[in-house]
């Protein structure tokens, strides 16, 4: 089996696992009545890849004539990443603007576990390339949902994982013959009550006394000791009227709890090689920038769309100030994309041959799409008006009274309904003025590493040595 359905990935969520939500036990995440809008909207990545309309896209012909989810082909030249960066907008723009993210991000972290244990190999003689290999190749073969664990809670963060209390970073406790036993917790891991697997990552370099908390592995969602908190930012919405989006398409997020987890030796991929533990967390997260500026540009479309609707329904599209703002959207809508392109275009390569999207590109691209972020929804705010969080409740509008004064006076443009233009500001406000737009505001600072994070991968990929000698040779007396 290379290629699982719909009703079968979720039959796999029912499998006894640990997930709570305020405070209750969930015994089935696919019949939860909040949880259960998650799992389907994960499962967007399985119905793709079985529509005919998207199945050469979302999957690939293997060797032996099987097709698997294209999310685990190895990308080895321009055109994987640019498929790539396709296959990742297209998810999310068939979700509303909303990405999946059950088998994105876990085949980011299998890429960089690929090309960092092979150099650990090479260095210290270790066998952990033919596991990740073994595991790349079964979660192919099963096409398994994977989420990934790599942000510690970290406590005090100006100090090391081992200068305080051990429980703040994820790490082995105990080693056996048969694997390891992990215990910590990771934070705001996404959509792990709707995987099978679990990656876990470390999230920082460590030092020479952090090599209990230098750990990478693969942990089933069912695993005993594990836990999941999920966040209660995942409300309880069913009225598509007032939230079109977040009613259908939400993201998960939970605190994941490792209370000492056994993990077998085959599933290990890092086990103490302190050295090695920056390497892994870098290389994830350039993947998985990769990943955040491909599935950005579907919501700004969608934001872009939307304004410029209501602008028409309000009758003001064609005014100077309103195509300013819109223009300005274009603009930072299409720039996103055209960097994500050009990383996907313009690889590097390790030793291998394995393609990593272009460190500098992306990088400048996710600092770009988080630091102009809020400036762009305040354009699409202004463009709407007040009535985005002003507005009657669709059970005024249904009212027999109430909903005469509502369609007499809430009108647009002529021939515009008032129920169509409440609906354009509901969706407005779901994406901007709501909890899960509040949300989004957060996640584009903080999801995928900080704005300062990237700031950082820009400053260390640049030449700064070749224009400082161009500068040198400006300056010289010398006549040519």
């Amino acid at each position: 089996m290379a290629l699982r359905t719909v009703d079968q990935y979720l039959a796999a969520l029912r499998d006894g696992r640990e997930v709570y939500f305020r405070g209750q036990r969930v015994d089935d995440v696919t019949q939860h009545p909040v949880l259960r809008v998650g799992a389907l909207h994960c499962a967007v990545d399985y119905r793709l890849a079985e529509d005919p309309e998207h199945r050469d896209l979302f999957t690939y012909e293997l060797p032996d004539g099987q097709r698997a989810s294209r999310y685990f082909k190895v990308p080895t030249s321009p055109q994987d990443l640019v498929d790539r960066n396709q296959l990742i907008e297209t998810g999310t723009r068939v979700s509303q603007g909303v990405v999946p993210l059950v088998k994105e991000i876990g085949t980011d972290a299998l890429f960089a576990l690929l090309i960092v244990s092979r150099e650990m190999d090479r260095q210290l003689g270790t066998g952990y390339h033919q596991r990740v290999q073994q595991y790349l190749d079964r979660a192919r073969r099963e096409d398994l949902a994977l989420a990934v664990a790599q942000t510690d809670v970290k406590g005090d963060r100006s100090k090391r994982p081992s200068q305080q209390n051990p429980d703040f970073y994820v790490r082995i406790v105990d080693r056996n013959k048969d694997g390891i036993v992990i215990r910590g917790a990771k934070a705001h891991t996404t959509n792990t009550p709707f995987v099978d697997e679990i990656i876990v990552l470390p999230t920082r370099a460590m030092g020479p006394d952090d090599g209990d908390f230098a750990v990478a592995c693969a942990v089933p969602a069912n695993a005993q000791g594990l836990r999941m908190i999920v966040s209660p930012f995942s409300p309880d919405r069913e009225s598509r009227f007032h939230y079109p989006v977040s009613s259908r398409h939400r993201l998960t997020d939970t605190l994941t709890i490792f209370d000492n987890v056994f993990v077998p030796w085959e599933r290990v991929f890092l086990a103490g090689e302190a050295a090695f533990a920056g390497a892994v967390a870098n290389t994830f997260v350039e993947y998985h920038r990769f990943t955040a500026v491909s599935y950005k540009p579907p919501l700004l479309d969608l934001l872009i769309g939307a304004a410029a609707l209501i602008a028409d329904y309000n009758g003001v599209l064609n005014v100077s100030h309103i195509r300013e703002k819109l223009t300005r959207l274009i603009i930072y809508t299409e720039s996103i994309r055209a960097m994500s392109r050009a990383a996907a275009m313009d690889p590097e390569y390790t030793d291998d041959g394995i393609a990593v999207p272009r460190t500098i590109v992306t990088n400048m691209c996710k600092y770009y799409f988080a630091t102009q972020y809020h400036q762009m929804i305040s354009l699409v705010q202004d463009i709407a008006g007040g009535l985005l969080v002003t507005g009657p409740s669709e059970e005024d509008l249904g009212h027999p009274v109430l909903g005469q004064d509502i369609k007499a006076y809430l009108g647009g443009r002529e021939g515009v309904t008032a129920e169509a233009r409440l609906k354009v500001f509901n969706l407005i406000r779901d994406l901007t003025a709501s909890d899960f737009g509040g949300y989004n505001e957060v996640l584009q600072i903080h999801a995928e590493g900080s704005i300062e994070a990237q700031k950082i991968t820009i400053w260390r990929e640049y030449d700064l040595q070749r224009v400082v000698e161009l500068a040198r040779q400006a300056v010289e007396t010398r006549r040519p």
